[in-house]
Order: C-alpha cells, then sequence, then structure tokens
C-alpha cells in the first residue's frame, strides 16, 4: 500500500519510479538557501520505510520515517551563514540523491499580486526602471542571491507539489526575478554581508481570499466558493486556488519572515481588509509553526481606479495599515511618492528599487538589530484647530519636513464636508495648514485620493503617510 501511495504522490510532484533516488519537491534541489542557524525542515517521498539525509556542513546523518502515503520529514540543524556552499544527501536504501550548491543565509518568502510578482524585465509595456541594468549587474550577486520563483498553479485541494526551482542570480536568471523580491535582496546582502534566499509565490490580480483554504473561506458570507474552478471566472479573481495550488506545497520550508504586495483586487473591500489580512496572516504563521515571524507590507500605489479624484485607493491603503496596526510584528511601508506624473494610469508603478530598500530597512532595524537607520514613515499623531487653521503634529518626523515651504497634497473641510486645497508650512516638527475658504476647520487629509502622489517627505527621506482627520 505505501508503495502504491508512494507513486500516486510522486506522480503529482511530476514522475519517478520507485527504482529511483527519493522523491524531492522542487523547492528543496540544488542552489536552495536554508535559513542560518536553525532546526530547517526538509522534506519529500519514498516507498522505503526510513529516508536518511546526510548534510555536509557537519556530516550528521539524519534518520525520517515515512508515512502511509510514502512522505517523510526532517529537521535539519542549519549552520550560520556563510558563502560557503554545500551538498545533502539522500538515501533510501534503494538509491541516492545529492543536491548541491546549498547556501546557509537569510529566507525571505514574498507573496502577493502582480507588484510583487513583476520581473525586473518589467510587463508588457510596463517597465521597470533602470531594470535592464540591474539585470547586466545581477551577477555580481552570484553565489550571495538565489531566488525560487514558483509557477502559477491553482488547486480545489491542497497540492503536495509546485513548481519552482531555485536560481543563481546571474543576468539569464534575474530578468524574471520579482523586482521587489531581488532589490530586497541586495539591499539585505549589502546590510548583512550574508546570502539571502527570496521564495516568490504570487499570482497578479490575486485577492486575499485567494491565499486562504476553504475551511477559513466558509467563515466568510460574502466569499463565493463555487467561483473556485469556474471556468466563467478569471483564475486570478477566483477564492483558495493560490492556497492550494502554490502555497500549501510550501508550507514548513523555514523562513525569517513575509514580504506582502497586494491589495489593489480588495481595493472594495476596505472595510474588511484589515481584519481579512490578519487572519491570513495568523493562519500562515500557524502552519509554518516559527510563531510570529515579521510579516511586512507594502502600501498599494497611487493609481487612478477609474476616478483620479476619488478616494477608494486611499481608503485601502488606510485599512492597510489598520491592518499592519492588528498583525504581531506587522509592518508596512509607505509608498505614496513612488509613481511617476504619467504613472495614473499605470497600476505597475515603475520604481521597485525603493521598495524593497525600504522592506530591508524594515527588517535590518527590527529583526537584525541595526541601530542607526530610520525605517518608519512620518504618521499623522494629532491635530490643533484655531477656526481656519490647524497644527498637525506627527510621528517618525524628529528632524522636520522637506521641503519646509508650500507643501502640497493637503486639503481642509468644514461642516458642509467640502474639501478645498490648503497652505501648508513646515513648521519645526510640525506642518501647519491653513484656508480661507472655510471657516472652522472640521476635517483634514493629505494625499486622500486615487492619484496623488505624496511629495512630502521626513529629512530622512521616507514620505509621509497619506492620512485623513476629522475633529470629534
Amino acid at each position: 500500500m505505501k508503495a502504491l501511495n508512494y507513486l500516486l504522490a510522486i506522480a503529482m510532484v511530476g514522475g519517478a519510479s520507485v527504482a529511483s533516488a527519493v522523491t524531492l519537491p522542487d523547492i528543496i534541489g540544488d542552489n536552495m538557501v536554508l535559513q542560518q542557524s536553525c532546526e530547517a525542515k526538509l522534506w519529500g517521498w519514498s516507498a522505503a520505510d526510513v529516508v536518511k539525509v546526510t548534510v555536509s556542513w557537519s556530516g550528521i546523518t539524519y534518520e525520517a520515517a515515512t508515512d502511509d502515503e510514502g512522505r517523510w520529514n526532517v529537521a535539519v540543524a542549519t549552520p550560520a551563514a556563510s558563502y560557503d556552499t554545500y551538498s545533502i544527501k539522500f538515501e533510501d536504501g534503494r538509491a541516492d540523491k545529492t543536491i548541491n550548491g546549498v547556501l546557509a543565509g537569510e529566507v525571505w518568502f514574498c507573496s502577493g499580486q502582480s507588484n510583487m510578482e513583476m520581473p525586473l524585465n518589467g510587463f508588457w509595456t510596463q517597465p521597470v526602471e533602470n531594470g535592464n541594468r540591474d539585470i547586466a549587474y545581477s551577477g555580481k550577486y552570484r553565489g550571495k542571491i538565489r531566488m525560487a520563483t514558483i509557477a502559477k498553479s491553482a488547486a480545489l485541494a491542497p497540492a503536495d507539489s509546485v513548481e519552482g526551482k531555485w536560481k543563481e542570480c546571474e543576468p539569464v536568471n534575474a530578468r524574471w526575478f520579482s523586482a521587489v523580491g531581488y532589490h530586497f535582496a541586495v539591499a539585505l546582502n549589502s546590510l548583512l554581508d550574508v546570502p539571502v534566499g527570496i521564495i516568490n509565490c504570487s499570482w497578479g490580480g490575486s485577492h486575499v481570499e485567494g491565499w486562504l483554504p476553504r475551511e477559513e473561506l466558509v467563515k466568510y458570507s460574502d466569499v463565493d466558493l463555487s467561483q473556485a474552478g469556474d471556468a466563467d471566472v478569471r483564475q486570478w479573481d477566483q477564492p483558495m486556488i493560490m492556497y492550494n495550488g502554490m502555497l500549501y506545497p510550501l508550507i514548513g520550508y523555514t523562513v525569517k519572515g513575509f514580504l506582502w504586495n497586494q491589495g489593489e483586487s480588495n481595493i472594495n473591500q476596505h472595510d474588511t481588509y484589515p481584519q481579512r489580512l490578519a487572519h491570513m496572516v495568523q493562519l500562515w504563521r500557524e502552519k509554518w509553526g516559527l510563531g510570529d515571524v515579521p510579516f511586512y507590507c507594502v502600501e498599494v500605489p497611487p493609481y487612478s481606479y477609474g476616478d483620479v479624484d476619488g478616494i477608494n485607493g486611499a481608503l485601502l491603503r488606510e485599512a492597510q495599515h489598520k491592518a499592519a496596526e492588528l498583525i504581531p510584528n506587522g509592518g508596512i511601508v509607505c509608498t505614496s511618492d513612488l509613481s511617476k506624473p504619467y504613472e495614473a494610469e499605470d497600476i505597475h508603478a515603475s520604481m521597485k528599487q525603493p521598495i524593497g530598500e525600504r522592506l530591508a530597512f524594515m527588517a535590518a532595524v527590527r529583526d537584525y538589530g541595526i541601530e542607526g537607520i530610520v525605517c518608519d514613515s512620518p504618521t499623522l499623531k494629532s491635530v490643533e484647530v484655531d477656526g481656519n487653521s490647524a497644527l498637525l503634529h506627527f510621528d517618525n518626523a524628529e528632524g522636520g519636513f522637506t521641503p519646509n515651504r508650500n507643501l502640497q497634497g493637503f486639503e481642509v473641510a468644514g461642516d458642509d464636508g467640502v474639501f478645498y486645497q490648503a497652505t501648508a508650512t513646515a513648521v519645526e516638527r510640525d506642518i501647519r495648514v491653513e484656508c480661507d475658504k472655510v471657516g472652522e476647520i472640521v476635517e483634514v487629509r493629505y494625499c486622500f485620493h486615487n492619484w496623488m502622489p505624496g511629495k512630502v517627505h521626513s529629512t530622512d527621506g521616507l514620505p509621509l503617510v497619506p492620512f485623513r482627520y476629522k475633529v470629534k
């Protein structure tokens, strides 16, 4: 029975024969990066009762028993990070299999929709800024950065495996690397001087609901599970299929943390997005069993969403920040300043390097204890109103703001709720807004439109987070 179940299992992971070596998922293979100094999980399938796993860095041999389905799991003690390469040998008494080029370093799991998926060589008519240059020079990170790009795979039930092999960093491979993931890895490698591995598990257009399993989605009355597998529904709009086909086969691969760039497809669900994303994170962490590992989000970019003056995009950005507050050990990087003037109709803003760097700075400060780096954008703290003038106080703005005159993007409204452009001036660490069209300021907002790129920064170069405030 075990041999039969094993044959069924390996048929799902690409095919093999019982006489062959141990079968491994794509994510466990040549050039993989293991999380350093931990008990890293490895797994696979075999028709034998026991599989032996020998790691070259210590010479230790681990033994793992197979279950009735032929699957085995083992945790191996990994070495401290270095640029030394290692091998791992798998034996089941029938044949053996060795994977080579293994590194120990820092492993991060990237997921979301198209702005995380977007490779260095861009999409059709939508480039990544300096993408070709970064591809050309990527070879200098050979032996330092690796990436596994997970194939889009829809499934109605949890899959055993998914395509996505580890690739070395060189131009022929790097052109297909997630641009955000690549720039995060480059920055983190520069900061820590250790290898960095990125698992890019993204599907353009996907909703949060696509990354949750059926047993959780049934709790939501607004989710139509009959859409999963429906040929009349675009795959990226379907619930649970990404979780089953792409995420589930990777659960347990030991990582340092998660990076999440998603939200555009949930643009009209801002009321439920914070709780639902927090629910997703809680579930992922439970499945991985690594505790409250970091989960860092990326703001959706300024974009028209069919109405440049609308606020659905602004409401979703607000919801993302609420989600980051709900998620233990969560964080979010602001991207309000990272759209060019001509990108109002381009949901894939071209500037990916600053996003990757801001994520890396957050990880450096919060997870690696590097002092001296600022990673948090200025956020509104409180407001003092005096007639048609208001003084705004902020967190994370110790050095004040730039520019210090004629700050753009601020609006105020009175009792009638009609907003007018306000004159804004930096006053030490605060900002004063004024408008002679309003008798008594009741509401203040900054860049609270679908399309209104931010131009105000802290002196550390981080953008002011868009906000809205209403006097109670």
